[in-house]
Formats: structure tokens, C-alpha cells, sequence
């Protein structure tokens, strides 16, 4: 994923966490998906029909904010040219505490084609098919395995998921008294057939319920000789059987066996979004405990590095929540920035007092953290990747690292 790219992936995953936090007291939220081959001609039509009928609501109140709505959108239709991946409009009076509402507009250009036109009213906005454009479509089917137990999950995108585990009944290698050997030896064989045949039952149950076109093969982990047998043994479903991509040695079996499939299957994997995050993320590591003096991490440490061009990659987490503030004193006392935390959808805070003459602070301006370092990252011809959280490495860059870490060029004691 290019650099650009990452950064429109990580505003379109920001822009969607603040519409969830948008409510309107009624049906009073519209949202409203144009693709591209759409005519506006025949939107505004619709919008125009479903003005008239509005009228008909027996609240004043949700009446006129429906209305106003669909006058806002049919303002903007007007002079509207849908782009190459459609348009989609959100407006509505959006509840905002106290009592108040307060007529919002948001317009979002999909990073992928608009399918299906959708005209939506509620009391919240209408996100699933935004939402599905999250989604990394690339999905491994997992199976990690010995002769005593079995789990199976999935690998869709960045996540993994277990989704069955079962436990064997056969028997140790040690026959007990009254049997012959041979008898031992043939029973422990059919219920290892036994098991083998319930293990692919259920795994090729999970993995035919992913859609074809999204579904790149199965990985399965284990101590050999059993993976080897279970796959000689073609116990999945022929469609899931000729979409093995290789079998890994791994040392456990139950659900954190998936985990150990995904690392030892890195090579097989390594085109894939999630490897390519792990690797920085374990490039960056292995610089800090190298005593390299090549790894950065904190926004001070790492801003100060990108100031003077030091910093080779920048990692920031998707999960990072914080801008960056300028607040002065109106008696012209004091002028500070700092960085603070924020949630989605968040009003401005207080700017807290002045150290001199106790007044008030004035909020004079917000920029989020990520665009500033990411505008800043740019002018120095530094690379920004962005580092999902859905794996150790990535929760360990939001919560240990504070979200921004730096990979340097050269030491440079900052």
C-alpha cells in the first residue's frame, strides 16, 4: 500500500468512527448513497418526493429537521459531479447535548465503488456498506493440529479468529493389559482416521462459509508425521483440499497455535498487509534493543528526530486519538502546545487556565497529531506507515509506545 494510500485509509477509518458517534432524537439522520452511474437528475427527484411526504409527520420538530435535511441535500445536488467511486451525503440535525441539536453535513468519497443507490432515514447514520470497505478481502483458512488436539480459525486481513477446537480420544502409545499388540496398534489407528475425518469436517465447515473470491487457501501447522497424514489423507472437502498452500512446523496446537502458523508461514504470507506491518514493527524493535541508537519512540523524541530529517520510517498506530493544540492567555500572558488525547466526535475541551494571571485560556488551535507529523514526515522524505492493532506487535505499538515510534536514518542522541 503506498504511503498516500495508508494515510486515506487511516482519515476514511476516522471519518467513519465519528458518523457512529452522530444521533438524531428521531428519524431525522439522512444518508445518501449515489454510485457512479447514477443520474443526479433522478436523485433529486426522489429527494424532491420525499420532501413533500415529510409534510405528513405529526412532530413539528422532526418534520422541519427532515426537511431542512433534504433542502440542504438538494442545495448541494445541484451543482453535485459524482466521482469515479460515487458520492456518499450524511446530513441532519445531530443531537449535541443540552437540550440542542445542530444541522450537520458530512460528504465521504468511498475508496471503492459505490454498488447499490441508497436513500436511508433514521436516528442514526447509515455506515454497513463504508464499513464493509474496511474489510481486508484477502481471508487464509487455519488449521493447527497433532493427534490429540485440533483448532481451526481464520486469517481475514490483519485478524485472526478461532472458530472450533476439538480434543482427540486417542489412545496412548502404552496398550493396556488383555490386549494384543496388534489389536491396540489397529484400534489407535481407526480412531486417529477418526479424528482426522472430524477435523476436516469441521475445518472445511468453516472455511466454505468465506467467499470464494476472497478465500487464498489453507495453512495448516503441526508436529509431523500427522499433518503430512492428514493431508495424504484429504480429509476437507474437494474444493478446500486442491487449496492447500503448505503445511508448518509449530509447537502448539490450541488457539495460540494460530498465532505461531501465521509467523512460521511468513514468507508464503509476506505480500499480505499484516506481515509487512509485523516486519517494521520487528525492524523497529530490534533497533531498540540493538542499543543502535536508531530507533525512536514518544512524540517528542520522535518529532525532534523528524525535524532534523533523522527519521528513515515513521510507524504510527491506526489507533492513535490525539491532536495538537495551541492555547494562549487573552491578556497575552502565556502561549503554550501541547498534545491531548481525543475521542471521536469529541466537542472542544477546555484549554485550562493561564500559569500567570489565572484566565481562562483560549483554544486557538487543533490539529491532529497524525496529519501534523504526516505533513512534516513528507517535507523530510520520510516514509509513514500506519500499524494495525489487531496483532501483538501493532497493541504494543498503542500501548507500550504511546502510537509513534521512528525508525532512524542514523544515531542521533535526541
Amino acid at each position: 500500500m503506498s504511503e498516500q494510500s495508508a494515510h486515506s485509509k487511516y482519515e476514511f477509518k476516522r471519518k467513519l468512527e465519528e458518523l457512529r458517534t452522530k444521533k438524531g432524537r428521531g428519524t431525522e439522520l439522512v444518508s445518501l448513497y449515489i454510485p457512479p452511474d447514477k443520474q443526479i437528475f433522478d436523485v433529486t427527484s426522489q429527494l424532491k418526493a420525499e420532501h413533500g411526504q415529510a409534510a405528513n409527520i405529526k412532530s413539528k420538530v422532526t418534520r422541519d429537521n427532515v426537511q431542512g435535511a433534504l433542502s440542504s441535500l438538494l442545495s448541494r445536488l445541484r451543482y453535485a459531479e459524482v466521482p469515479e467511486n460515487g458520492i456518499v451525503y450524511f446530513t441532519g440535525a445531530v443531537d449535541v447535548g443540552a437540550n440542542k441539536t445542530d444541522m450537520m453535513s458530512i460528504v465521504v468519497e468511498p475508496p471503492q465503488p459505490i454498488i447499490t443507490y441508497k436513500y436511508h432515514c433514521d436516528s442514526s447514520f447509515y455506515l454497513e456498506p463504508l464499513e464493509m470497505m474496511l474489510k481486508d478481502a484477502k481471508t487464509f483458512g487455519l488449521l493447527v493440529m497433532d493427534r490429540r488436539e485440533a483448532t481451526v480459525g481464520l486469517l481475514q486481513g490483519k485478524h485472526i479468529e478461532s472458530f472450533r477446537h476439538m480434543t482427540s480420544t486417542v489412545p496412548g502409545k502404552q496398550r493396556k493389559g488383555g490386549q494384543s499388540a496388534h489389536r491396540f496398534q489397529q484400534l489407535r489407528l481407526i480412531a486417529i482416521h477418526d479424528f482426522y475425518k472430524r477435523i476436516g469436517d469441521a475445518a472445511s465447515e468453516v472455511f466454505l462459509t468465506v467467499d470464494h473470491k476472497d478465500f487464498e487457501g489453507v495453512l495448516i501447522g503441526g508436529p509431523s508425521p500427522t499433518k503430512e497424514e492428514f493431508e495424504s489423507g484429504e480429509f476437507f472437502h474437494h474444493e478446500i483440499q486442491k487449496k492447500i498452500l503448505g503445511l508448518f512446523d509449530i509447537a502448539y496446537t490450541d488457539e495460540s497455535g494460530l498465532s505461531e502458523l501465521v509467523n512460521a508461514a511468513s514468507e508464503r504470507l509476506a505480500d499480505i498487509d499484516l506481515m509487512v506491518e509485523k516486519k517494521l514493527m520487528q525492524r523497529f524493535l530490534a533497533e531498540l534493543v540493538s542499543d543502535s541508537g536508531k530507533a525512536a519512540y514518544g512524540e517528542v523524541q520522535v518529532r525532534d528526530n523528524l525535524n532534523i530529517g533523522a527519521v528513515e520510517i515513521l510507524l504510527i498506530s491506526e489507533g492513535l486519538r490525539a491532536e495538537r493544540i495551541s492555547v494562549s492567555c487573552p491578556n497575552g500572558d502565556h502561549e503554550n502546545k501541547l498534545t491531548r488525547a481525543f475521542k471521536p466526535g469529541e466537542n472542544p475541551l477546555a484549554a485550562g487556565q493561564c500559569p500567570v494571571c489565572g484566565s481562562n485560556l483560549e483554544l486557538v488551535e487543533r490539529v491532529d497529531i497524525v496529519d501534523e507529523l504526516s505533513e512534516l514526515a513528507d517535507q523530510m522524505a520520510t516514509e509513514v506507515d500506519f500499524i494495525s492493532t489487531d496483532f501483538d506487535e501493532g497493541s504494543q505499538l498503542l500501548n507500550a509506545f504511546g502510537g509513534i515510534v521512528a525508525i532512524l536514518r542514523f544515531s542521533t542522541g535526541v
